[in-house]
């Protein structure tokens, strides 16, 4: 057998254990008929490419319009979800379209009434200005993507990405007054912040990074080398940006973890220009999808850096970077079941109202195609907030990289049905830029993308035969067809 192919169905398998597992466990603590029947199904689908029957029965025991995603929270989570849906159906989703059509920025407006409702500072502790208590609430993380994913993929639904990224670093190896100077800011949206690791020659393969960061005379450090897939390095005032201190043969013990300040810039180009004559400069790279916070290409040259810049140890920036990518992969998870909700929504509606041979659509055997699609979406979801059991990220990471699988087959699965002759029919075609799922075709190739795993023995011994996907360069072959794919690869 292929070893692709191999890799793949070895995932699928430990995937849909991990399903099956964390379903079981809602269902038995919800102790609610419908919980218990999803976890019927899950356990049932044993098939990485069909429905099983085992689904009908959830499918049956939904009453029409209603949903299972609240079952099993708390009265705060419930509140949560409501709150974000509210604001992101009335600030984000009537915008989206023109956003998406012309490439615009993401409002300051949304951006500000995000920070206002506390998303930027979930993972901020309290003395800095944030709302984390003892433990990380990695469900309100979750809900809070879920539903601005659901309204606004490219708009809203990164938002809260890269600062999670970044602050997990700065909790984990920075200095008391580092976390004085960034974290508050960050908590409160004054910060915004953006992740520079991707570079032309090195996408998965993070130890492979080139951009090298060089002592300076003066005590600080000189960056000189080029960054892809930067999104929102624009708007961004801090850029966080992962770099080679080493010797080019020190893979990935030679890179070490910076925080660059800058000013915030509207649009698709900037530079900043220092006085001794090192430049960043910003393109923006056109994508077919994520246009609000636009991703950029960033060349270095000789930008100089303070020496407090640096975030924990020189050579210690790999495993911080990835220690970030685990809460950025976790999120990706919840963006893919926040499309999923707007797809099967939109469907439903254009079923109802679209009339075919004298009777709506959803009445000529959709019904039930829907309703599987609107179950599938809990699975992943379910597997997502497994990591809030163990109380870090760390201890559960197994299930973010299987939840982020699942996810993107799922969002995959349900594109290709809603938006495709299944349900929309022509129309999805022929009112491309008009229709409501206008958002959903090309992040869903990401998702595509997603379900080749990357063998990675980044971290623990013991962990070597851990599967992980690497967010950054999915989403970098996604935009540009033309980007040479990942290899599959095992590191030592």
């Amino acid at each position: 057998m292929d070893a692709d192919v191999e890799l793949y169905l070895r995932v699928w398998g430990s995937a849909r254990d991990a399903a099956a597992s964390a379903t079981a466990e809602w269902a038995t603590a919800a102790r609610e008929p419908l919980a218990e029947a999803i976890a019927r199904g899950a356990a049932a689908d044993r098939s990485a490419e069909g429905f099983d029957a085992a689904f009908e029965e959830v499918a049956g025991l939904l009453p029409d319009g209603a949903s299972p995603e609240n079952i099993g929270l708390g009265e705060e989570h419930r509140l949560l979800r409501t709150t974000l849906r509210d604001f992101a159906e009335r600030r984000l989703g009537p915008r989206a379209g023109e956003i998406h059509r012309g490439d615009l920025d993401v409002p300051d407006d949304v951006i500000r009434g995000v920070a206002e409702l506390g998303l930027f500072g979930l993972s901020v502790p309290e003395q800095y200005g944030g709302t984390l208590g003892e433990r990380p609430d990695h469900v309100a993380m979750l809900i809070g993507t879920e539903e601005l994913a659901r309204a606004s993929l490219a708009a809203g639904g990164s938002l809260m990405t890269r600062p999670e990224i970044l602050v997990r670093a700065l909790l984990t190896a920075a200095t008391e007054e580092q976390k004085q100077r960034w974290l508050p800011g960050i908590a409160t949206g004054d910060l915004l912040v953006a992740v520079a690791v991707t570079e032309p020659d090195a996408g998965s393969d993070v130890a492979a990074l080139r951009c090298r960061a060089s002592r300076h005379e003066s005590g600080g450090w000189s960056i000189t080398g080029t960054k892809l897939w930067c999104t929102f390095a624009a708007k961004a005032h801090l850029l966080m940006i992962l770099c080679r201190t080493g010797t080019v043969d020190s893979g990935h013990r030679g890179l070490s973890l910076f925080v660059a300040e800058k000013s915030s810039f509207a649009g698709h180009d900037f530079e900043v220009r220092q006085g001794h004559g090192g430049t960043l400069r910003g393109r923006a790279i056109p994508t077919l999808g994520y246009r609000g916070l636009h991703t950029f290409e960033l060349a270095l040259e000789d930008y100089r850096l303070p020496p407090e810049a640096l975030i924990g140890e020189e050579g210690g920036g790999f495993y911080l970077q990835m220690e970030g990518f685990s809460t950025g992969r976790l999120q990706t998870a919840a963006r893919a079941v926040g499309v999923m909700q707007a797809a099967v929504r939109d469907a439903v509606a254009y079923t109802r109202s679209r009339i075919v041979f004298g009777r709506p659509v959803a009445e000529h055997g959709l019904a039930l195609l829907l309703e599987i699609l609107r179950i599938e979406r809990r699975v992943p979801r379910r597997v997502a907030q497994e990591p809030h059991r163990h109380g870090k990220i760390r201890r559960g990471r197994r299930h973010v990289v299987l939840a982020l699988f699942l996810a993107r087959r799922a969002v995959v699965r349900d594109a290709e049905l809603v938006d495709g002759l299944h349900v929309i029919g022509a129309f999805g075609a022929i009112r491309f830029e008009e229709h409501v799922l206008v958002e959903m075709r090309q992040p869903v190739q990401l998702g595509r993308l997603g379900q080749r795993p990357v063998a990675d023995g980044e971290l623990d011994g013991d962990e070597r035969d851990r599967v992980v996907f690497e967010d950054d360069h999915l989403q970098a072959v996604g935009k540009n067809p033309g980007h040479e794919r990942s290899r599959l690869r095992q590191r030592s």
